[in-house]
């Protein structure tokens, strides 16, 4: 079967997407004028615009008059889940929230714990454990272990007025965030707490957030299947 050749201008539109995926041009780096092209590849200067002109189009490049064609700045679509406060959701909605405080201490870090808050095994770190209720019906199960260097006066909180995370917010400004969300049957604890049976399918979400040098904290959040839903958005 014969090869196919492109017409002139993709040849030069496939020349120049290639060097910016394989990343030799990268965002702001200049790219071959028109009269650099045309010689390259031995076309017409008018030729050589076009291929620009639909990079252009395509996002590929920005042309600005006196300064030439350079990459552009591609901006890759990624999934945003907003980390919110659960009293302020619930506050939106026109309802009351109300949290049950099971657990508020200071223990040592398990290994496994301390290499997700990046600490020594052993050293000493903060652990909450709570129920989040909307109008009085539990909504969510909050296990929580908070790095003593990020929010040193979490204990001194009280978790009925405040909520960890937006302690945390305030005292430990997020610089970076990861989650996995999952589902799952919910532990013999976990069920009671939240009043649903051991077999009720359940959301859960696994969150680790950093601030500035520090591992804040590491969560496990339960959420009973039927009493919430997840709403995230795309955004370029």
């Amino acid at each position: 079967m014969a090869k196919v050749l492109l017409p002139a201008y993709e040849q030069v539109k496939a020349f120049i997407k290639t060097h910016i995926s394989a990343g030799t041009w990268k965002p702001g780096d200049p790219v071959p004028s028109e009269a650099a092209l045309a010689a390259q590849f031995g076309i017409s200067r008018m030729t050589a615009n076009r291929a620009l002109r639909e990079l252009t189009a395509e996002g590929m490049v920005t042309r600005v008059q006196g300064s030439g064609t350079r990459v552009a700045e591609l901006h890759r679509i990624s999934s945003r889940l907003t980390i919110r406060d659960i009293h302020e959701e619930v506050i939106e909605r026109g309802h009351v929230h109300t949290t049950r405080v099971l657990m508020v201490e200071a223990e040592k870090a398990s290994a496994d714990l301390a290499r997700s808050l990046g600490l020594r095994t052993g050293a000493r770190v903060f652990h909450t454990m709570l129920v989040h209720l909307e109008n009085g019906i539990p909504i969510q199960h909050e296990d929580r272990y908070v790095n003593p260097a990020a929010a040193p006066d979490f204990l001194d909180t009280d978790f009925t007025l405040t909520t960890p995370t937006h302690h945390l917010l305030q005292h430990a400004p997020l610089t970076e965030a990861s989650y996995s969300i999952e589902a799952c049957l919910p532990t013999a604890q976990e069920a009671r707490q939240l009043g649903i049976k051991r077999g009720e399918p359940c959301l859960a979400m696994m969150r680790r957030t950093v601030s500035g040098a520090h591992v804040a904290s590491v969560a496990r959040l339960i959420y009973p299947g039927t009493r919430y839903s997840f709403a995230g958005q795309f955004q370029a």
